[in-house]
């Protein structure tokens, strides 16, 4: 049996955050928030909610903000300091349906050493710049992993085994923002960590804050991707021979 944290990175999410802690209480796992330099109104909501849930809620601050990547990363050592194995990345906006998450956590105990990853069905809330961002950065990946295999780098929303997954993080610096969620699964796919994808519906809430910043973040990953390519090239013999092998 697994044992399994919640991580959720938080930057300016006052207004969603408590509805998102509150519906992962039923499944009595410490829930790990981490703060990556948010504003007041944040501060105070989850002071409130480690003052409610003080058995369940573990709040950790960063000193300002250092990104999305760098605050799940942060939550990933606080696990395994704790003594879990596993940690269960959500988001803070509501943007993820936690009535999958048994599902997520049956596929975690059935394959232990595998990365369980969320393949997003998204609906008509989706706004057609963020579409066809995902349609580029899914050509990358399959270029970089040679593979089909890998059907979605951008969700959020994922079981990591934390073995397998610091044990990547110390081989290179993964991106510590946006090109974060990318980054890690493909270096995990490299060294040939199971992955295994569930469906599961996220929408874009009506009103709800996106962090992501078109100039710098899409040429974050555009650098992201550069690298990835070459590293990629120089893995491609092995990647060819796991490819024939599976075969």
């Amino acid at each position: 049996m697994i044992q399994c944290c919640f991580v959720i990175p938080i930057y300016n999410h006052h207004e969603t955050i408590r509805a998102t802690v509150e519906q992962l209480l039923r499944f009595d796992m410490p829930i790990l928030i981490i703060d990556d330099g948010s504003d007041i109104s944040t501060k105070y909501a989850l002071t409130g909610l480690v003052n409610d849930y003080p058995l369940s809620v573990r709040l950790f601050n960063l000193p300002k903000n250092l990104g999305k990547g760098a605050a799940v990363m942060f939550g990933f050592h606080q696990a395994v300091t704790a003594g879990l194995t596993h940690a269960l990345q959500i988001d803070a906006d509501g943007q993820h349906n936690h009535d999958d998450i048994p599902t997520f956590l049956a596929a975690a105990n059935n394959s232990p050493l595998a990365l369980i990853s969320g393949w997003p069905q998204y609906d008509e809330s989706m706004p057609l710049s963020r579409k066809i961002g995902r349609q580029i950065t899914h050509f990358w990946v399959h270029v970089e992993t040679l593979s089909f295999k890998v059907k979605d780098t951008m969700c959020g929303f994922r079981v990591y085994p934390l073995e397998a997954t610091l044990a990547t993080m110390e081989t290179k610096t993964i991106g510590r923002r946006m090109d974060f969620d990318i980054e890690l699964m493909v270096r995990m796919y490299w060294r040939q960590t199971p992955i295994i994808f569930i469906k599961t519906p996220v929408i874009y809430p009506k009103g709800g804050r996106s962090h992501f910043r078109p100039l710098e973040d899409n040429w974050r990953i555009t650098k992201m991707h550069t690298r990835l390519f070459f590293g990629m090239l120089l893995r491609s013999p092995a990647l060819i021979a796991r490819k024939l092998k599976r075969n």
